[in-house]
């Protein structure tokens, strides 16, 4: 119990109330962060350095200069065309991931600068269904390839994702095979692709475009592969290497090429940028 002085000036007893949201508890090390310095960090934990997982417009706002990026393709939205339902309909859930996130699908694609350095690009985001890649996401991977053939621009892709979508079936598998033959198709062009995995990055998205950029990049300790670690254990009855399909493993058995932290990454982009334009 506090003693504190009410409006009237007298002294009173009673409990200290801590307004909610205030506080967040780093679900790597379990340190209670002010959420304002979190937000300082760009979202990494400053105890342990686990790097949350971000928004699509947030993820933007690090990486693209100021007020440069475009958004392309918003009216491309996702139907149900299987009328599926699991323990809800897909329809409900669409039109519930979409009020909660303010997007139409799980990626966000448009133009953007990079230190003055024109990209065409596609940001997942894991709040809206996982990040899962329907016919929309795919869509919107394939136009993003087919802009910047247009444009000759660079393509950075940014993965957070679950996989395919099992709400829309064959026509979620199929993205794998559209997006993969618009990395090659783009790859005629000799412009560049980067490929930037955060946590996740699993399924059918690591499975197809994900993982085929001329150059690999991943934030740190993010969860990368086909299936997770649980269910490959339960199905060869084997016990995984410590830090099995954390970047920092793929990095050592050379699936990727660079694990840049947050606050780095748009430098390390730059570079590539750079390097790949005097190539």
């Amino acid at each position: 119990m506090l003693l504190f002085k009410s409006k009237n000036g007298k002294k009173e007893q009673g409990k200290l109330t801590i307004p909610e949201g205030l506080w967040i508890k780093c679900s790597s090390c379990n340190e209670i962060i002010y959420k304002k310095e979190l937000e300082r960090n760009l979202d990494v934990c400053p105890k342990c350095n686990y790097h949350f997982r971000l928004k699509a417009d947030k993820r933007i706002e690090i990486i693209f200069d100021e007020g440069s990026f475009k958004r392309l393709f918003e009216d491309i939205v996702p139907i149900d065309l299987l009328n599926f339902t699991d323990t809800k309909k897909y329809k409900d859930r669409l039109r519930e991931d979409s009020e909660k996130t303010g997007l139409s699908d799980s990626v966000v694609s448009g133009e953007g600068r990079i230190y003055g350095i024109r990209v065409a690009a596609s940001v997942f985001d894991f709040n809206f269904m996982g990040g899962s890649m329907g016919k929309v996401a795919g869509e919107k991977i394939a136009k993003t390839f087919e802009y910047a053939i247009e444009n000759r621009l660079p393509v950075i892709i940014i993965s957070s994702s679950g996989g395919a979508r099992m709400q829309e079936g064959i026509y979620s598998l199929m993205q794998m095979a559209k997006t993969t033959a618009m990395v090659l198709e783009f790859n005629r062009t000799g412009m560049p692709y980067i490929s930037v995995m955060t946590d996740p990055t699993t399924g059918g998205v690591s499975a197809s475009f994900a993982t085929l950029g001329d150059v690999i990049i991943a934030e740190p300790k993010a969860l990368i592969g086909f299936a997770g670690p649980r269910v490959i254990e339960k199905t060869i009855h084997q016990n995984l290497p410590e830090g099995f399909q954390r970047s920092e493993y793929l990095l050592e058995h050379g699936m990727i090429d660079i694990i840049a932290e947050r606050k780095d990454l748009k430098d390390v982009l730059k570079n590539l940028l750079i390097l790949f334009a005097h190539d």
